[in-house]
């Protein structure tokens, strides 16, 4: 071979070795590889807590339209207590009072407050009623005014002065009662 066809071969030799992939090309291979890796790990990750988040605000969703269902009208329940208060007043002055009633204006007064009790149920909204002799629940109960009464205990109710009410498992307005402070014997 002459030193020619040497030479050229030689040339052709490198030339291969330089399109073959050397070891700088495999490292730079390997760190794209890692590269894209963490991108897809991070990738991952953004879209789990995007799914977590999506359906947390579902849920978060779903609980505020059911509150709002059962407890959005509580304004205007509370503004028809005292319509309440003064037809429950309005019977007991008729049945307590001196003067006589017209028998018409009574039933209509009793048909009125049966309806408004009916919406009230219809809507969630029962009473409460305690009676006297049971104990004083500050969870449901407002004391008035605390008295000594013989033959009691104390934080027993002595007197109901206004129906509470309970909006499904809320309180919508709290009995006002009055409660002995009878010092134990």
């Amino acid at each position: 071979m002459s030193e020619k066809e040497e030479e050229l071969q030689s040339l052709d030799e490198l030339a291969a070795e330089a399109d073959e992939p050397g070891f700088d090309q495999a490292e730079a291979t390997f760190d794209e590889i890692e590269a894209l890796r963490a991108e897809r790990d991070d990738f991952r990750d953004k879209f789990m807590r995007a799914l977590a988040d999506s359906e947390n605000m579902r849920k978060r969703a779903d609980r505020d339209r059911r509150e709002a269902e059962n407890y959005g009208g509580s304004k205007l329940a509370r503004d028809l207590l005292p319509v309440y208060d003064n037809m429950k007043r309005a019977l007991a002055s008729s049945q307590e009072g001196e003067e006589k009633v017209p028998d018409a204006l009574l039933e209509g007064i009793e048909l009125t407050m049966r309806e408004l009790i009916n919406v009230f149920k219809k809507h969630g909204i029962e009473p409460i009623e305690p009676e006297v002799g049971d104990r004083f629940d500050p969870q449901k109960h407002e004391a008035m005014f605390e008295a000594p009464l013989p033959d009691t205990k104390a934080g027993d109710i002595i007197q109901v002065s206004t129906t509470g009410f309970m909006l499904h498992d809320r309180l919508l307005r709290p009995a006002q009662v009055g409660v002995s402070s009878m010092p134990a014997s």
